[in-house]
């Protein structure tokens, strides 16, 4: 599939680093570092601008390396870049450590993963099928 993209930043687009990578990293597009102190939270931009097709969405998604070893995620993970935006795509990052944490520009701040999806239509009932689960919710389903 291709999808339309403009690149305002310093850095080459996006790419899969392996034949069976899922996502791409995004770069932190920025004139000076950020500093992110603990339980601080930013919007990093990209520079990248893109055109999904309906149907699909861009989720933005944590690194998980700059998660287990500096503590750094996407706040609202995965973000969604929907086919109708235009905009710059831009990263809520958050630090969940207890130390500083310093953005540089080009620094790889995310993941981007092209989905499929579909959209729902409602039909109102009054009662749903039944299931083994019922409305057991949050750990119901693990070992007792």
């Amino acid at each position: 599939m291709q999808i339309k993209i403009i690149n305002k930043s310093s850095h080459s687009l996006p790419h899969y680093e392996t034949i069976a990578s899922a996502g791409m990293d995004l770069r932190a597009n920025i004139e000076e570092p950020i500093k992110l102190k603990p339980l601080g939270r930013t919007i990093v931009k990209t520079g990248l601008f893109i055109e999904l097709p309906i149907g699909f969405e861009a989720q933005v998604r944590p690194r998980s390396g700059l998660a287990a070893k500096k503590g750094i995620t996407v706040l609202n993970a995965p973000g969604t870049v929907d086919a109708d935006y235009r905009g710059e795509i831009g990263v809520i990052l958050v630090n969940l450590s207890n130390e500083y944490f310093i953005i540089e520009n080009g620094e790889r701040i995310a993941q981007l993963v092209i989905a499929k999806h579909e959209r729902a239509e409602w039909q109102e009932v009054e009662i749903l099928s039944s299931t083994d689960r019922g409305e057991g919710g949050f750990g119901s389903t693990g070992v007792k």
